[in-house]
């Protein structure tokens, strides 16, 4: 269930328990206040420093300290008032308004810049929770309507004290966090698998599409043969489709064909049109003259944009070998429309035979299906996760409490 944003004001959290609580910010905390709005050039210092948070080093209930920044103690005594402590909220006030995190016990002591701090009652609020809030789908929705400014949109503290916030029983908040945060968990992990699976992936290519490690061919030798250097233009024939240009098209997810355009996504959506269905020699590789984006294609599809270039492969290549090899070229850049045949047909690539193509194309299709395995995953992980959070955050689904944990 989507949040709808009309519905959903500062001051209604909308349907929740009875026994739920509704207070303002203000009224569940000790400070809410900004951190240094000015220029803090002149105070960096080495890490030997204070560390000093931007909006940049915060994300949706997390810290992340890449590029962090370090203060001199003096400006740091200077900005008393703003010094963190473990549990305080940090929000974003301008550019991704809204997102909250909590200072961990890592950056105890801290100091921040241009963020605002709210330091909680926390015999009332547990500081996760309230984060889990703030970024939900509901949370970030109400956000909205405390957004001011014409040309720079931002939130002011003294809107923000008077935000109202959904509370159910201290126990039953921390309850609620534990199980967001094993799924937190669980997207971590998943995310880090995907990462390391993509650089292993980068490195086969970098290894098997330069010959600096070869494979075994179907008799189990290891491959020897002389590589060459040959010109894209003289393994694969290109074709500029005629754009298909529907009539107003009615894309849906619930239909099959997908539609391509120019970019670097390529999927414009899905029709279920059956005219003008590109299927001829596929596997094929799609290039846009603008981006000089690439993408590798085995199903049928419709073209929507004369600036595709329709690339199939010439007798004896395999195709998804010049896919990958084509990934690593240094493209030229420069110029508005930056043609295939006029460019990168001349560009060249290193080119086994046939055989250890298809070896190489093989090894590196097994990667990419574990790469999409695990982004399915990671996918299926955060929707389920939306959908929990939405139905924990308002109470539709309540957590059980044992005696333990109720008292």
């Amino acid at each position: 269930m989507e949040a709808k944003r009309e519905r959903y004001t500062p001051n209604d959290v909308g349907p929740s328990p009875e026994e739920w609580a509704a207070p303002r910010l203000a009224e569940v905390s000790t400070l809410i206040t900004n951190g240094f709005v000015g220029t803090a050039t002149p105070y960096y210092t080495d890490e030997t420093g204070i560390p000093y948070l931007y909006g940049t080093n915060v994300r949706a209930n997390k810290l992340d300290p890449t590029g962090i920044r370090y203060i001199t103690p003096e400006f740091h005594v200077a900005q008393s008032k703003t010094e963190l402590k473990v549990g305080d909220l940090l929000t974003v006030q301008s550019g991704h308004i809204g997102e909250t995190a909590v200072v961990t016990k890592e950056l105890d002591g801290a100091n921040c810049h241009a963020l605002i701090v709210t330091r909680l009652k926390q015999d009332m609020v547990f500081p996760q929770f309230l984060s889990y809030y703030m970024n939900s789908e509901i949370g970030r929705a109400r956000m909205t309507g405390l957004e001011v400014g014409s040309t720079i949109l931002h939130i002011n503290t003294k809107d923000l004290k008077k935000f109202r916030v959904l509370l159910p029983s201290l126990p039953e908040q921390k309850k609620i966090s534990q199980t967001l945060s094993t799924w937190d968990k669980a997207i971590t992990t998943t995310e880090q698998l995907l990462v390391n699976s993509q650089q292993q992936k980068k490195t086969m290519m970098q290894q098997l599409l330069t010959g600096k490690k070869r494979l075994l061919d179907d008799n189990g030798l290891r491959f020897n043969g002389e590589w060459h250097r040959v010109e894209l233009g003289s393994l694969l024939d290109y074709k500029q489709p005629t754009p298909y240009l529907v009539e107003s098209t009615e894309y849906s997810d619930a239909y099959a064909t997908p539609v391509l355009t120019a970019g670097k996504t390529f999927i414009l959506g899905y029709t279920n049109e059956t005219s003008g269905i590109y299927q001829d020699d596929l596997p094929a590789i799609i290039f846009d003259d603008f981006t000089t984006a690439i993408k590798y294609v085995d199903f049928p599809f419709k073209a929507k944009s004369s600036a595709m270039k329709i690339l199939t492969a010439k007798k004896g290549l395999s195709i998804k070998y010049v896919f990958e090899a084509m990934q690593m070229m240094n493209y030229p850049v420069g110029g508005h429309q930056r043609h295939w045949i006029s460019i990168y047909s001349n560009l060249v690539i290193p080119l086994p035979e046939k055989e250890e193509q298809q070896k190489i194309a093989a090894a590196l299709s097994t990667a990419d299906r574990e790469i999409t395995a695990l982004q399915k995953k990671l996918n299926a992980l955060k929707q389920e996760k939306k959908a929990l959070m939405h139905q924990l955050l308002t109470g539709k689904r309540r957590v059980k409490l044992d005696d333990k944990e109720a008292a």
